[in-house]
């Protein structure tokens, strides 16, 4: 059997649409972020109450990418 790194690498070499298939599989096969049992759906639900009662506090994905990026720089 094949390990981790040696999948990742034949995954790379693998044409963008068979990478986003591949990738929108394994995605698929996991379990939801957000569920009851880790208190993640009851966090999102309270993140959107915030915005909708202060949108000020909401985040454009402008500003979202550009503090990606300076995290990465």
């Amino acid at each position: 059997m094949s390990t981790i790194v040696e999948v990742e690498k034949l995954a790379l070499e693998l044409p963008e649409r068979e990478r986003a298939a591949l990738a929108a599989n394994l995605l698929n096969s996991l379990p939801g972020i957000l569920s009851d049992e880790d208190e993640g759906v009851a966090e999102a639900l309270r993140r959107n109450a915030e915005i909708e009662a202060d949108p000020a506090k909401a985040v454009s994905l402008r500003e979202l990418d550009s503090d990606i990026q300076g995290r990465r720089g």
